[in-house]
């Protein structure tokens, strides 16, 4: 299985490979080879910044000899107008890398923020903001890193690292308990220590599951307020408890209050919209239209009539 770095890697490599192709004919064209510059990135929009040490690993990776300031780190609030940091280098190496690192930096900005709005929602409850595997494909690490900027959990990370019994496993298993019962031995045969949460549909199959036992949490799929409030009180605090399923962001307290451990939003990660922010050069404009050398003007004008 691949490290968490070798992921971002491998994204990063992609991403250039799918932008670049065969060459940035724009930069190639307009910027000498050894042309130096200063970039800055600008918030313009409110929130919390998050995937600044992703944005180095991009600028390390394309370029190593670029050097990154960082003014404003992951985790911290942001406004419009703030510079979050300053970037070095050759210019070509500056335009080559802007887009995806504007990409990814706007979107975990963009999925810390909303998860911060959720979290402070729940401020004074016991219940914590969880994820989903609704991710981008490629892009799983990055959003579940940004969840936990913005003071979220992380779910399971993947199908690997948890036992999550959904309503197809019971259904294709024959039911809860033959579910439970193959999922243990299962663990037995393989050796492996995983936790196990099993989702329930209504109130059936709530005694089913504490009838049965052998789980460390149970999780309540589209019960209303009521319906939660009431399974949370007879399961009397013997198994952790989440809510999931249409829960937004005007009715999550409700939920909350209700007692449940966790609340699970895919909003965090597969509806968010991006924080808006630019890599903008730090040069000096020409005041004066006049001041361009008109020469060279000349001498452009000429060779695109030649061609």
């Amino acid at each position: 299985m691949l490290s968490v770095n070798e992921l971002e890697d491998a994204l990063i490599d992609l991403s250039f490979a799918e932008d670049i192709g065969d060459g940035d004919h724009t930069t190639l064209c307009c910027i000498p080879e050894d042309a130096m510059g200063k970039s800055r990135l600008l918030i313009k929009e409110d929130g919390i910044l998050a995937g600044v040490e992703v944005a180095k690993r991009v600028f390390a990776r394309f370029d190593p000899d670029m050097q990154v300031e960082v003014l404003i780190g992951d985790g911290s609030p942001v406004k419009k107008g703030d510079v979050a940091m300053v970037v070095t280098g050759k210019v070509r190496s500056l335009l080559q890398t802007e887009r995806l690192m504007l990409n990814i930096m706007q979107r975990m900005s963009g999925i810390a923020t909303m998860t911060n709005r959720y979290v402070k929602r729940l401020e004074g409850t016991h219940t914590r903001v969880l994820d989903t595997r609704k991710t981008t494909p490629g892009m799983r690490m990055l959003e579940k890193q940004a969840v936990k900027i913005g003071g979220g959990v992380n779910h399971r990370i993947g199908l690997f690292d948890m036992i999550l019994l959904k309503d197809n496993h019971v259904d294709f298993s024959g039911g809860i308990a033959n579910a439970i019962n193959r999922c243990h031995a299962y663990l037995k045969e393989k050796g492996l220590n995983l936790k196990i949460e099993i989702e329930v549909r209504n109130f059936d199959e709530l005694q089913q599951v504490l009838d049965c036992g052998g789980v460390n949490r149970i999780m309540l799929d589209n019960f209303s307020v009521p319906d939660t409030k009431k399974a949370v009180e007879i399961i009397g605090g013997r198994y952790e408890t989440e809510s999931s399923g249409g829960i937004t962001f005007d009715t999550i307290r409700d939920y909350a209050e209700c007692g449940v451990d966790y609340v699970s939003v895919g909003a965090l990660t597969h509806s968010v919209k991006g924080l808006d922010m630019s890599f903008k050069a730090a040069v000096e404009r020409v005041a004066n239209k006049a001041s361009v050398d008109s020469a060279e003007c000349e001498q452009a004008r000429t060779k695109f009539k030649a061609c």
